[in-house]
């Protein structure tokens, strides 16, 4: 059964470790960098979108398609920039071409949140551009939200109620979940490029200064240890489900 007692559970403790320090890194970097003000002046929303407008995209697709180039710059300069209630509540939506940004982003002048604006911008880039990790990504999120929650659910019935033949629950449930794990560990890549891309644009563009990179490089790399932390745990968590089934078969 799956319950703390089961020795399996062991295997998930790196990963909730790993989890813990990532959110107390984030918790610390956003609250060390959202206090310092940039010199610059600009907002997170201005940021992005001057990022977004500024963009000079013609050697990041395909070289000698100006037409390609020329629809990334407009698809880019169509982005809405606009607010969204909460905290680190930050995405770029590709369906709808908007970048959404915090509270505490949207109208700060913090490192923190120039830090983070730009990063979301990189994600637009990545859309525009055709960055195919985020389109695989894009692609697996229905299958990834079924997965982590219905997957779940039927492995653990057919654990519960193995006899009958309903053990093959079970194997439909790892299916499912395999699908979650695959879009946390597709999502390492689009997550480390933006941040590459939005720390680049800072500095080259003359954001913040090179004494500031250092407060925007702590909290990019803080959020993607969450990612990489969110990637670990699905892991580990498909390597107990895996041992569980088999422990069923023995």
């Amino acid at each position: 059964m799956y319950f703390l007692g089961d020795s399996t559970f062991i295997i998930l403790i790196p990963g909730i470790l790993l989890t813990l320090w990532a959110q107390a890194k984030v918790s610390m970097a956003y609250s060390r960098w959202s206090q310092v003000r940039s010199r610059s002046g600009r907002t997170g929303a201005q940021v992005a979108q001057d990022m977004l407008h500024r963009a000079d995209l013609g050697s990041a697709v395909e070289e000698g398609d100006p037409t390609k180039a020329m629809a990334a710059v407009e698809q880019l300069r169509a982005v809405r920039v606009e607010p969204t209630p909460g905290q680190l509540t930050d995405h770029y939506d590709p369906r709808d071409n908007t970048l959404r940004l915090s509270e505490g982003v949207y109208g700060s002048d913090s490192i923190a949140a120039l830090g983070i604006a730009a990063h979301e911008a990189g994600h637009a880039m990545q859309h525009a551009t055709g960055y195919w990790p985020m389109g695989i990504r894009a692609a697996l999120v229905p299958a990834a939200g079924l997965g982590s929650n219905l997957g779940i659910i039927l492995f653990f019935l057919g654990l519960i109620l193995s006899g009958g033949g309903l053990g093959i629950l079970m194997d439909i449930g790892i299916l499912l979940f395999a699908a979650a794990v695959l879009f946390t560990i597709v999502t390492l890549p689009v997550e480390f490029n933006a941040s590459r891309r939005a720390l680049r644009v800072l500095e080259q563009g003359g954001y913040l200064a090179s004494d500031e990179m250092a407060g925007a490089r702590s909290v990019l790399d803080a959020a993607a240890l969450t990612y990489v932390a969110a990637a670990a745990m699905a892991v580990l968590t498909l390597i107990r489900l895996l041992l569980l089934r088999g422990s069923r078969d023995d």
